[in-house]
């Protein structure tokens, strides 16, 4: 049976796949409700310690809190990275709740209401600005708090990430200011009353290539440097975005993280350091930490045969795992990796569909997968669910309970 590269790192308790140390059926109990997603506290900092060996030391390793914000999970996090990016007044929220300093806070995303403005002036953070209306809107902010907003320039770059499962530089985009115009951007800035500090660009996600994303951090390099001479004050903060993909799919093969750091290396002490000095240079990482440490646990309600085929009926769905369905950005449907929690070992012995509870064709969480004889009762585990799960997904969908979350 072909097994997915990262079914291994979840122990094995009697047979069984257990998460912190307790096997899912025990631990089903103890949550009392399926579905749920159950996230391995060990699998994060086993991530972020593989990271570290491999990235230059002088380089800040920040979390991307859309990925997974759950709290317990950004609070372990925040214990291990340098810094914490977010999206909305209510991840600024969930950050500001952790021991990290708000100076190590990053707000970017375009379309931040001005309450939300607001409240980051007010909480201190670094605010990306994306347009020119939401540079103004910092600046009556600061005015109307008495205080200097700290922001940097999210810039689109005049290129993207070759091969990204989402493309988020290049083109035209609606997330931050197009390169050619951060030149006359940083002259109006220049008179704001504002504490620019540099710039983020972030070109793409989700790509396994790592001379792809060799090749997009040194332009992104090139291109920082080129708008630098226009900051008054001197870039003190450089975002090069992240990119960093996971293996979802049985063709896929991991990121080498090898060559990625050793050009990293070259880019700090060769072009960054000599012309920036000691500026703060981060990479941003969401999905990259958080997605292979969680699994979505789900119990089979019924099992049908229609025409042939053996549909396992299971008590979640899309509504809980809309990545896993394949509405989530895939263009031609594929399975993530599924299993049955206690024959995860096993050979298969069937071919079946395993669908959620809505009244939906999309609401499929695996198409005719290999899998061993499954029964009603028997916990089915979708990997890969520690990253864009729960909240990317449309939980009010006909009206099911939101599932538990959990952290071991």
């Amino acid at each position: 049976m072909k097994r997915h590269p990262y079914q291994d790192a979840f122990a094995r308790i009697h047979g069984q796949i257990a998460v912190g140390g307790q096997p899912l059926d025990r631990l089903a109990a103890r949550v009392g409700t399926t579905p749920f997603f159950a996230y391995d506290r060990a699998l994060l900092s086993a991530r972020v310690a593989q990271l570290r060996t491999h990235l230059p030391a002088d380089l800040s390793l920040s979390y991307a809190v859309k990925a997974n914000p759950m709290p317990a999970v950004v609070q372990h996090l925040a214990s291990l990275v340098d810094g914490l990016d977010v999206a909305s007044a209510g991840e600024l929220q969930v950050a500001l709740d952790t021991p990290m300093s708000a100076r190590q806070v990053s707000f970017a995303g375009p379309g931040k209401r001005p309450e939300e403005l607001l409240q980051a002036v007010a909480a201190g953070v670094t605010i990306e600005l994306e347009s020119a209306l939401e540079a103004r809107r910092v600046t009556e902010a600061g005015e109307r708090l008495g205080l200097t907003p700290r922001v940097a320039i999210r810039v689109n770059p005049d290129f993207d990430l070759k091969g990204a499962g989402m493309r988020m530089g290049g083109g035209a985009q609606q997330f931050g200011v197009d390169a050619e115009l951060v030149p006359a951007l940083l002259v109006d800035l220049a008179g704001r009353g504002l504490d620019v500090l540099g710039f983020h660009i972030f070109a793409g996600s989700q790509n396994l290539r790592s001379d792809q994303i060799c090749e997009t951090q040194r332009r992104t390099v090139e291109l920082a440097l080129r708008l630098a001479p226009g900051l008054r004050d001197g870039v003190r903060y450089l975002n090069l975005g992240g990119g960093f993909g996971i293996p979802y799919f049985d063709r896929d093969q991991p990121l080498d993280l090898a060559p990625i750091g050793e050009n990293l290396g070259r880019l700090l002490a060769e072009q960054i350091r000599p012309a920036l000095g000691s500026a703060k240079v981060a990479i941003e990482l969401g999905r990259y930490l958080a997605a292979e440490a969680g699994l979505y646990v789900t119990r089979i309600v019924d099992r049908k045969v229609s025409r042939g085929k053996t549909f396992l009926v299971v008590d979640g769905g899309l509504h809980h795992q809309l990545a896993a369905s394949g509405n989530f950005g895939q263009v031609i449907r594929r399975n993530f990796p599924v299993a049955l929690a206690d024959q995860v070992d096993a050979e298969p012995a069937e071919t079946a569909s395993v669908v959620g509870c809505l009244c939906t064709p999309l609401d499929l969480l695996a198409d005719e997968a290999a899998l061993p004889a499954a029964q009603v009762g028997d916990l089915v585990v979708v990997f890969l669910a520690g990253a864009y799960g729960l909240t990317a997904s449309p939980t009010a969908f006909l009206g099911h309970p939101a599932p538990p979350e959990v952290l071991l």
